[in-house]
């Protein structure tokens, strides 16, 4: 049991304040400019109302991990971690045309509102919020600028946040370009990695470690468990995507199918399907009027096969490859405690 502030419950609390306070203030000072922009900072103040704050809880046991002790400070600094989370979300729903986020409208749909008598109004809408997602992300990096950390630790991550931005972006582009093709399941591992693993969970515990002063073996561990832990994570939210209860999920279930998205799950299928398998995979996927029958006939094709299989198979391969690196790691005993726990809470969920 802890009593730093660092449970899991703690943690999530103090970075969920942290995330309020900050955002309200940034929204408050945007309203200032003009009260026009109101539905914006609406926008702003409802990405960080939810999350589970995985990717700020890696930061955090990535810094204590190397014997550093509890600080507010780097609560802040990893609370960043979540708003580079946040703006990822709202560019990928933008992209994706998802409906909805955690049983809500998503904000390129919420923000129809508030240019319902424009001209274009949905594409004024699409504008408003990819530009709420590029402003989370300058404010992901100025939270984490002035999170209150010694500059001198602050420089030895900075170069880790260029990494992260260009990693996450590579992934987003391949998902683009690969929307749509014969799937294959060695691209859709790629797409996994670069989207999803690395700023989930190899990035956050980098530069939780960079910023505590890791060495270079610490690294390497950092990077050996988070990897095959963040494409597991993926994994596992592409089953929930398909065939998870969207009550759960707070997502539509149809959108991988009628997006053709390259995931993992459909490249799997694809692969082991036969020619009319294949056939009827190609008369359903990428149909935007898809319904409820459609999607059943793709999710049976997937059972038959044994698709929802092979993926739990391959998610407890690499959460045992994630906690075989993490034993091989010499860290305090809570971190390794946390770090396990938080393997098991990424992979084993309803949403």
């Amino acid at each position: 049991m802890t009593t730093d502030g660092s449970g899991p419950a703690a943690l999530r609390s103090r970075v969920d304040e942290v995330l309020r306070r900050f955002v309200a203030e940034e929204a408050e000072q945007l309203v200032a400019i003009d009260p026009a922009l109101e539905p914006v900072a609406a926008q702003l103040e409802a990405a960080v109302a939810e999350g589970k704050r995985m990717r700020a809880a890696f930061c955090y046991w990535g810094w204590r991990a190397v014997g550093q002790p509890d600080s507010d400070a780097l609560v802040r600094a990893a609370a960043s971690m979540e708003l580079v989370h946040t703006a990822a979300v709202v560019h990928d729903d933008l992209i994706d045309e998802s409906a909805l986020r955690h049983g809500r409208p998503t904000a390129h749909i919420a923000l129809r509102g508030a240019v319902r008598r424009r001209p274009r109004s949905v594409a004024a809408a699409r504008s408003l919020a990819m530009l709420v997602g590029d402003l989370l992300m300058g404010l992901a990096g100025q939270l984490f600028a002035t999170s209150g950390l010694p500059a001198a630790y602050l420089a030895r991550a900075r170069p880790l946040w260029s990494v992260l931005a260009r990693e996450l972006i590579a992934g987003e582009c391949l998902e683009i370009l690969r929307t749509g093709a014969e799937p294959d399941t060695t691209e859709s591992l790629k797409v996994i990695r670069y989207k999803t693993a690395k700023y989930t969970v190899e990035h956050p515990l980098l530069i939780g470690g960079a910023l505590a002063g890791a060495g270079a073996r610490l690294r390497e561990g950092y990077s050996a468990y988070g990897l095959p832990l963040g494409e597991a994570f993926q994994l596992r939210d592409d089953l929930l995507g398909l065939f998870g209860d969207p009550g759960h999920t707070g997502k539509a279930n149809a959108d991988d199918v009628r997006g053709h998205r390259p995931t993992a799950l459909l490249a799997e299928t694809w692969r082991i399907a036969g020619d009319d398998d294949r056939e009827q995979l190609r008369a359903l996927l990428g149909r935007r009027d898809l319904d409820d029958r459609g999607l059943h006939a793709v999710r049976e094709v997937m059972r038959r096969l044994g698709s929802p299989d092979r993926m739990e198979a391959m998610i407890t391969v690499r959460v045992e490859e994630a906690l075989g690196a993490l034993h091989d790691l010499n860290v305090p005993a809570p971190a390794a405690a946390a770090l396990t726990s938080l393997a098991h809470s990424a992979t084993v969920r309803l949403a």
